[in-house]
């Protein structure tokens, strides 16, 4: 565990920015200290290069990233893209998360770790900043040899004058570049001079990792720190009435003190097992939520019963996107045909367990450490929770050991109820969430459904297409959706697709749901394309079009999609449909599915076979064109991992509740991909020169309905619900 130092330590290297020995030469020597980075109106964010880079004795760089590292390889990319301007080796940077303030704000005036953001919305501002420090570089190397600045460049790491041969060390100009301004054009390199940018560098992060160094939250400790386990109350909105044998736990082995909490109950003690097993040992009487409680989920809630809700919902819907008029072209159609599709709630089920240390300090701040993806969000909340100005609350945001927008939520994290309880106790209190209270406390991915209609004309082509998507998205969830309008996270993946189908109505018809709901892997993608590229070869099969040449055709007008298509035909040796004969003897087909999430684009084909009434997945090929590959390798890796939480989606998550609870409150219950069904994956990274895509969430939408596909293929038993473990196939007569 990591002993985290004293109070003035910490402010020292987290607010006071000197990260190195006393007396160290660092370009950030100069810089004020924690009001710098309050909130302020003046400041551009990502302009004030102090606030990002030191630059050590050695030449070595620290930077403060505006995003959060959760193994997408963010640090990495971020260390590329500055290293580039600043003409230092990538490997030289050390890269930790940069605390609140208005220097960070770099998406737009906000700042998160999510929605495959990072880099595209950074690239330009990164860039800039890295060229800033360059040009600050070469004006304290030009002031110190007393020549022209045109007269030097620079090589990794170092100024250099050709006429004199002499070299300076960027840690020796360090001092000197900061007592200057920042320059507002200095000059970008070349791309045709790029070293580093869309090279596959090494992650910086892969030793640490390897050998058991990185530190994640749950390792975090500090002096006088007290541990705490929660017992959350089975429902939302019920509250802890009354305690039957209190006075039997409060005499445990380690026990500090038993609390009472919104919505659970918390014992504090020496040690975490401690806690967990005192707390998980109260006998609690909760009392239900009173009528018309906000949030409070219903005794009688079921899985069951709100599928049966979204099914029963009336359209049209509130329009998203309208092209031309699909109800008469379904009037005037050869053939009318439909379906409705649903997925079910999901879990993040990710390995890291939530953990929070909360600590109230002599000079009236409070610091809490708290992985998240949005660290001013979260200290306005833990402000707000402690009643302190945002100002008074230092956070420090770990290394994520996953996310997938599980770390967005402050009501599926336990650092609220580190401040309430380090307030009652007056120590530091760490709080660890079992697997029991996550999986309990999880923002879900939301059930859906949808309702598609489709008209072919008489060579069976579309004309027309009609889809209702019923229920409710993230983002209206927790950004608020107008009464008039769609939430842009519940028709994702449906509208605007690429396909030259010339009449379309897309819309979508809000159902509250009364789970906790929040962003997941991919979003509205994650299920969406799966309803959408899963219907489209249904119409593909009711037209007599094989369902990659009918895709082929319907990109005829949009070169982009259709060369990605083409590209992951020749990966996976020319497309074949099937069924067909392996070279095992086995009967296999293939699927194909396209996806246009987060700006990318993505064509998925997967090749499956049947294993005792299940679908076996052999192979997944995927071509994805993000743009421009700002690191190659990164892509192919985040791919592959999307690739593994797509199948796991597609083949056994599901989230089910009954009598208003969790019906699984462990990995025993609920069911995530297993090594031996993950089949191997063939990557191919294709730049377009469109503008920068996402990366992190792109390669799952499209292999849910690649697979299903295949397996409608090698069946003729169209899955229009997930997971397909709840189907029993049977191999085609």
């Amino acid at each position: 565990m990591k002993i985290l130092p004293e109070q003035g330590a910490i402010n020292l290297s987290r607010r006071g920015f000197l990260g190195t020995s006393v007396g160290a030469l660092v370009l950030a020597a100069g810089l004020p200290g924690a009001a710098a980075f309050a909130k302020d109106e003046a400041v551009k964010p990502g302009t004030r290069v102090p606030a990002f880079l030191e630059i050590r004795p050695d030449g070595s760089v620290l930077l403060r990233s505006p995003f959060v590292e959760g193994g997408q390889g963010i640090a990495t990319a971020m260390a590329q893209i500055v290293g580039e301007e600043l003409d230092v080796d990538p490997a030289l940077f050390t890269v930790e998360c940069a605390p609140p303030g208005s220097d960070y704000l770099v998406i737009n005036g906000l700042r998160f770790t999510g929605g495959s953001l990072s880099v595209r919305s950074s690239y330009e501002i990164m860039r800039r900043l890295g060229a800033s420090a360059r040009q600050m570089l070469l004006q304290a190397a030009s002031a110190r040899l007393k020549v022209p600045v045109a007269s030097l460049s620079t090589v990794p790491g170092q100024v250099h004058h050709s006429a004199s041969n002499r070299t300076l060390g960027y840690g020796a100009l360090a001092a000197e570049a900061m007592a200057l301004p920042v320059p507002t054009d200095a000059p970008l390199r070349a791309e045709t001079d790029f070293r580093w940018i869309g090279k596959p560098v090494a992650r910086l992060d892969v030793r640490a990792k390897s050998t058991g160094k990185s530190v994640y939250a749950i390792d975090l400790a500090v002096d006088g720190m007290l541990q705490a386990a929660v017992q959350h109350a089975p429902r939302l909105g019920c509250q802890p009435e009354k305690l039957d044998n209190e006075a039997a736990v409060r005499s445990m082995p380690g026990v500090h003190s038993i609390h009472r909490l919104p919505g659970a109950v918390a014992v504090v003690a020496d040690r975490w097992w401690r806690a967990r097993r005192a707390v998980e040992s109260l006998q609690v009487r909760w009392s239900d939520a009173a009528p018309g409680t906000r949030d409070a989920m219903p005794a009688d809630f079921s899985s069951q019963s709100m599928l049966a809700k979204l099914a029963a919902a009336p359209g049209p819907g509130i329009a998203a996107e309208k092209e031309g008029d699909s109800a008469a072209a379904l009037g005037a159609a050869s053939r009318v045909i439909e379906a409705t599709y649903d997925a079910p709630y999901l879990a993040h089920a990710q390995l890291e367990p939530p953990s929070a240390i909360a600590r109230f300090n002599a000079d009236g701040t409070l610091e809490v450490w708290v992985p998240n993806q949005a660290p001013d969000r979260f200290q306005r909340l833990a402000a707000d929770t402690a009643g302190l100005s945002p100002d008074k609350v230092i956070l420090h945001s770990p290394m994520l050991g996953g996310f997938f927008g599980r770390h967005l939520h402050a009501p599926a994290n336990p650092f609220v109820q580190a401040i309430l309880l380090s307030k009652s106790v007056g120590r530091p209190v760490k709080v660890i969430w079992s697997r029991e209270e996550e999986f309990l406390r999880d923002a879900l991915r939301p059930m859906g459904l949808v309702r598609f209609r489709a008209g072919l004309d008489a060579q069976g082509l579309p004309v027309a297409l009609e889809a209702e998507a019923v229920g409710e998205g993230p983002f209206g969830r927790w950004a608020g959706r107008k009464p008039d309008a769609a939430d842009s996270s519940a028709v994702e993946g449906i509208k605007e697709k690429s396909y030259a189908i010339p009449n379309r109505r897309i819309a979508h018809v809000p159902v509250q749901h009364p789970a906790v709901i929040g962003y997941w892997r991919s979003v509205g993608h994650s299920m969406n394309d799966f309803f959408y590229e899963s219907f489209l070869d249904e119409i593909a099969n009711a037209g007599g079009h094989d369902p990659f040449e009918l895709r082929l055709r319907l990109l005829a007008g949009k070169p982009r999609q259709k060369s990605l298509l083409e590209a992951v035909g020749a990966l996976s040796g020319g497309w074949k449909h099937g069924p067909f004969a392996a070279a095992d003897g086995s009967r296999r087909a293939r699927g194909v599915a396209m996806a246009s999430p987060f700006r990318s684009e993505v064509a998925t084909i997967a090749e499956v076979s049947l294993n005792g009434g299940t679908v076996a997945v052999h192979d997944v090929w995927v071509a994805i064109d993000p743009g421009r590959a700002i690191n190659p390798a990164i892509i192919e890796s985040q791919v592959k991992s999307a690739v593994a939480l797509g199948l796991s989606s597609a083949l056994l998550e599901e989230f089910v509740f009954g009598d208003g609870q969790p019906q699984a409150r462990n990995f025993d219950g609920y069911s995530i991909l297993p090594p031996q069904l993950m089949p191997r994956v063939h990557v191919k990274v294709i730049e377009s020169g469109a503008a920068l895509g996402g990366v992190g969430e792109p390669g799952l939408p499209s292999v849910p309905p690649a697979v299903a596909n295949a397996a409608a293929a090698l069946t003729g038993q169209r899955v229009r619900t997930l997971p397909l473990s709840k189907t029993q196939f049977r191999a085609a007569g």
